[in-house]
C-alpha cells in the first residue's frame, strides 16, 4: 500500500467486504477479488499496528 494508507478507511472497507459476503452479494469472481483485497488490507492493518506499537514503545523508553 502507499504512504497514504489510512487504517480507519481500511477497516471500513474490510467491514463492507464482510457485509457483502454475509449477505451473499458477491458472485464467484467478485468473491475471489474481494478476498484478495481483504487479505491485502488485513496485512496493511497488521503492519500499521505493529509499526505504531514499536513507535509507542520507543517513545515510552525515551522518557
Amino acid at each position: 500500500m502507499s504512504e497514504n494508507f489510512n487504517y480507519e478507511n481500511a477497516i471500513v472497507e474490510l467491514e463492507e467486504i464482510v457485509r457483502k459476503m454475509e449477505n451473499n452479494e458477491l458472485d464467484m469472481d467478485s468473491l475471489t477479488q474481494q478476498l484478495q483485497r481483504a487479505k491485502t488490507l488485513i496485512k496493511c492493518c497488521k503492519d500499521k499496528l505493529t509499526k505504531t506499537d514499536e513507535e509507542i514503545k520507543k517513545i515510552l523508553e525515551d522518557e
